[in-house]
């Protein structure tokens, strides 16, 4: 069983950034020449997107290989379960339920989560927990492979 979810950014971001690029722009056009302000403007507007594509650009994808989110790539031999949480499971964790050495891989619209348990004495996380639409599906699709993988 394999899995891909990307953490994309909701709408309601984008529109509070075309609201925000346009405010900057509506301010700094009457200050500028319109050659600068036609680059400004561009410049901003690129910035804007790029910093959103990236931030929900995440990809989480269960294979053969092991977990990977973003770059990181977590493999079967040092996962030891899985667990979904719910928004309120997922507050916990993140909050008076936390450990500071957990590698977060969560974002502020996502408010279900999957908590990683981890089998590697070396390693200083205690866990990983990945933020999720699908919680459940993830949950499982990491609990199938650990059979397979021998844990």
């Amino acid at each position: 069983m394999s899995y891909v979810e990307r953490l994309r950014v909701p709408v309601g971001y984008w529109l509070i950034a075309v609201a925000f690029g346009l405010t900057f722009i509506i301010a700094i056009g009457g200050y500028f020449p319109p050659l600068w302000f036609a680059l400004v403007a561009v410049l901003g507007t690129a910035l804007i997107v790029g910093t959103l594509v990236v931030y929900g650009g995440v990809v989480v994808r269960v294979d053969d290989a092991g977990i990977r989110v973003g770059r990181s790539l977590l493999e079967w031999e040092y996962v030891a379960g899985a667990v979904a949480l719910d928004a309120e499971g997922l507050r916990h964790r993140l909050g008076p339920g936390a450990d500071a050495r957990a590698n977060l891989w969560v974002r502020p619209y996502l408010r279900h989560g999957v908590e990683i348990a981890l089998d590697d004495p070396a390693d200083p996380h205690p866990y990983w927990l990945v933020g999720s639409r699908h919680p459940e599906r993830l949950a499982a699709a990491i609990t199938a492979h650990l059979p397979a993988a021998g844990g």
